[in-house]
């Protein structure tokens, strides 16, 4: 009764993220405990060589999540949502959605899985002396401009899919710095764009003539704990197709998957890290110094609170192991078999981690649908291979498909802890692939030879993140940090679960590493064909 009474009364807490392959809605009381979820599955299409999602996808997959969530608040407490206390909205980071002075969108979304910007993330990193990836807004930007495309004269606003939302529910062209700083670099003494780099950049365009500085046309930047605007009566109409839901609620700036991971595992500190593994996986090391000099596997963004975190972000991680449970379920079929399919990741999962030999006995799988700037490859094409005498069972076969999902990532925090000798005590995890217990995060522990720590939420991931960053702007109190807040008030009494490196574990994947990289040769001979 008193939970029903809270969601009548509008003080429950709503998030919502877009995420690569699910639009996930998550209702929260002030004290963070989950009260109902919603969800809607979606997938990107590749259309003339572009990874997007339509607009019109978008905002279906937006109602559906939520009326999902409605759906399951009717179903656990005979009541219905009229009106909230406060909201955010998270979405996959990065992308380009470019719009005119009257909101006309001059472009296709494209998504953070596009590789072809390369040009542009060349020169840019260049006059920056600074990486600029090339899933980056301001690297698909200056693409544009460099290959001729008309649209570019005619931008007045461009922003991320997050920002975009946030602007139809809020009229607020504005977001987290988290966020932000995955359009454009972030001056973290200033916790706003780099105004040397705004400068650079507006020299470098200057030639063409556009009526707009970069400035111009990006999202104003705030931070964590600032209110971002209130739920509109248009923004309310659209969320939910009903009509229930009432316009007021206060809006968190919104913020990427980034972003909500590390609130989602307590990561925002100084010193701590974490990873968030879905159909990308990403780690994200809050740095106390500043990196020796640019490194293109290595982002650097911001928490959401505008602190400096150097990011390893690699384009693939669970596409190849859902499209392998996808082919296990149509084998089900076939053989006449009723089998769910979350019972058949947790069996795979389970048996791979029980039964797999720790360097998956000869069996090497690549897992690249799309290109993986990490390792310099432009195209992905997802690969199975194995030596003549290897032990070719389905234990060792999933497990190389779980490895497949954390090389890049290791690949890359090579790089950051042996150049820049940048480590973390522990390392928190959190995403679908850590629903199964213990497989997926031994074997993360094993691969980066590091702690792993999955904290009870994890499985609910960035929007409960959100749902969080959100409770933050109605309770921050005077001078109080996220760091603080999150520490004290969010995770002081939940659980969770810290698995050490196994010794034989690690020197399995490391074996399996060694092939990997050089299998990769063949994958870019087979992926540019």
């Amino acid at each position: 009764m008193e939970t029903k009474q809270i969601i009548e009364e509008g003080k429950a807490i709503l998030g919502i993220e877009f995420g690569s392959t699910r639009i996930k809605s998550v209702l929260t009381d002030a004290s963070h405990n989950i009260l109902a979820t919603g969800i809607y599955d979606w997938e990107n299409s590749l259309v003339d060589g572009i990874w997007t999602y339509p607009m019109d996808q978008i905002i279906k997959g937006m109602r559906g999540s939520y009326a999902s969530l409605v759906a399951d608040v009717k179903e656990k407490y005979q009541t219905g949502i009229k009106s909230l206390s406060a909201v955010g909205i998270s979405a996959m980071m990065h992308g380009y959605l470019p719009f005119d002075k009257d909101g006309k969108q001059l472009a296709e979304f494209r998504t953070w899985r596009n590789t072809m910007t390369l040009d542009a993330a060349g020169v840019l990193s260049k006059e920056f002396n600074f990486n600029i990836p090339q899933r980056w807004s301001i690297a698909h930007l200056y693409q544009a401009i460099l290959s001729g495309e008309d649209h570019v004269k005619d931008i007045s606003f461009l922003t991320t899919l997050a920002g975009y939302i946030h602007f139809r529910l809020t009229g607020e062209k504005n977001m987290g710095v988290g966020e932000a700083s995955g359009m454009f670099p972030i001056d973290p003494a200033t916790c706003d764009y780099d105004e040397k780099m705004i400068a650079s950049f507006d020299a470098l365009i200057a030639d063409k003539g556009f009526s707009w500085k970069i400035k111009d046309i990006l999202p104003k930047v705030l931070k964590a704990g600032e209110k971002a605007g209130t739920l509109t009566a248009d923004g309310a109409a659209l969320l939910d197709e009903s009509g229930e839901l009432q316009a007021g609620a206060v809006f968190a700036p919104c913020e990427g998957d980034a972003g909500t991971g590390m609130c989602a595992t307590n990561a925002v500190k100084p010193g701590t890290g974490n990873i968030s593994a879905g159909t990308s996986v990403f780690s994200m090391v809050v740095l106390k110094d500043n990196l020796s000099r640019p490194h293109e596997e290595i982002d650097v963004v911001t928490t959401p609170e505008g602190l400096p975190v150097a990011m390893v972000h690699c384009n693939n991680c669970s596409s190849d192991i859902n499209a392998w449970v996808k082919l296990f379920a149509d084998f089900a079929k076939v053989m006449g078999l009723e089998v769910n399919v979350g019972d058949i990741y947790t069996k795979l999962f389970t048996d791979a981690y029980k039964n797999g030999a720790k360097d998956c006995g000869g069996v090497l799988s690549i897992n690249y649908f799309s290109g993986e700037p990490v390792t310099g490859l432009v195209n992905g094409r997802p690969m199975v291979v194995r030596t003549p005498d290897a032990d070719f069972s389905i234990a060792n076969f999933m497990r190389s498909n779980i490895y497949s999902a954390f090389a890049t990532l290791k690949y890359g925090n090579d790089i950051l802890s042996r150049e820049e000798n940048v480590k973390t005590e522990v390392m928190m995890a959190q995403g679908g692939l850590f629903k199964t217990p213990l497989a997926a995060q031994q074997m993360l522990a094993d691969a980066l030879d590091c702690p792993v720590t999955v904290p009870d939420t994890a499985s609910e991931g960035g929007a409960w993140g959100m749902a969080v960053l959100a409770a933050f702007v109605l309770n921050k109190e005077n001078g109080e940090s996220l760091g603080d807040y999150l520490e004290k008030k969010v995770f002081s009494g939940q659980g969770q679960k810290t698995l050490n490196p196994d010794p034989e574990g690690v020197k399995g994947f490391d074996i399996y590493l060694d092939g990997y990289k050089k299998a990769l040769k063949a994958e870019k001979i087979v992926a540019d064909s």
